[in-house]
């Protein structure tokens, strides 16, 4: 059914009048009394009956009548909701980020929030493997994680930021004499290290096989503070990004820098090929502000 022709009907029935239900909807009268002869016939039945200047609904009219203000008033609604999340004053957007990015990415939180108090933001806490499976299979709509994302993944994404790797180790004299840390001396030690669903983790293990060495894995964890803790408690030595580092007590512990091609690379993924809500689309905007001039990775 033509929402048109119910339009047209509803019209006539108000107006009492072809005429004046076509000045009403700025329409010829040969097209109004088209659309309901259209009407007419899908249903199968006849809606109004002429009696001179008079018009009268017929039973099945009256239904019709009836169901059409409710359906038009429901597309009504319909309409302004769809006007409403074109505009972004509602929707919901749906973001993953791994544990140890939120720290990174609250100023530009804080911003959209701002800018687009209607949208509701439902943030998923995994690692960037889990967040990259959320994204493909479409249960999140973008997702921040390290960078870069397999080749072979129907991704796109967008560069934000980078960062150096430390090593963390406890503050002691041994380590006060050192400036940096070779990638090929962690050989010698244990190692903290994040679950294997983080992103990081897994680019740490390419590093240590491209240097010829099977790193001794002490405690696995998906949490940082906890990877600090162990560091702290003489377990092994933990790599960090930098501004994790930042964070810690600088009176128990001590980060030097991972001499290493290796960098913290973190930025946006979202599925290639598939639609893209408004709020994510907004999100991504809002993201470019805060780190201008990268160009995001079109996956082929």
């Amino acid at each position: 059914m033509d929402v048109r022709a119910l339009r047209y009907f509803v019209e006539v029935v108000r107006q009492q009048s072809f005429t004046r239900a076509a000045e009403q909807l700025y329409v010829t009268q040969p097209t109004i009394s088209k659309m309901l002869r259209q009407l007419e016939d899908e249903l199968g039945c006849t809606l109004l009956i002429r009696e001179g200047r008079k018009l009268h609904l017929s039973d099945t009219g009256q239904a019709v009548y009836q169901r059409g203000l409710t359906i038009l008033q429901e597309f009504k609604q319909l309409e302004a909701e769809i006007g409403d999340i074109n505009q972004l004053k509602t929707g919901e957007l749906r973001l993953g980020i791994p544990p140890m990015v939120g720290m990174q990415i609250a100023g530009s939180i804080s911003a959209f929030r701002q800018r687009y108090p209607g949208v509701e933001l439902k943030i998923a806490e995994f690692g960037g493997l889990t967040v990259q499976q959320a994204v493909l299979s479409g249960s999140l709509d973008i997702a921040m994680t390290a960078l870069p994302v397999a080749d072979d993944l129907p991704l796109n994404s967008l560069a934000l930021m980078s960062h150096p790797l430390c090593v963390l180790v406890p503050r002691t004299e041994e380590w006060l004499r050192r400036s940096h840390m070779p990638i090929g001396e962690l050989a010698g030690h244990p190692i903290l290290i994040y679950n294997e669903e983080f992103s990081l983790n897994r680019q740490l293990m390419r590093a240590f096989q491209s240097s010829g060495f099977t790193p001794q894995i002490a405690v696995r964890s998906g949490q940082w503070d906890f990877l600090a803790a162990m560091v702290q408690a003489g377990m092994g030595i933990a790599i960090l990004p930098e501004p994790i580092c930042q964070r810690l007590d600088r009176s128990q512990l001590l980060w030097l820098p991972l001499e290493s091609d290796l960098v913290w690379k973190l930025g946006l993924i979202w599925r290639e090929g598939s639609y893209l809500s408004r709020s994510a689309q907004a999100w991504i905007g809002c993201c470019r502000e805060f780190w201008p001039g990268e160009t995001p990775r079109l996956s082929i």
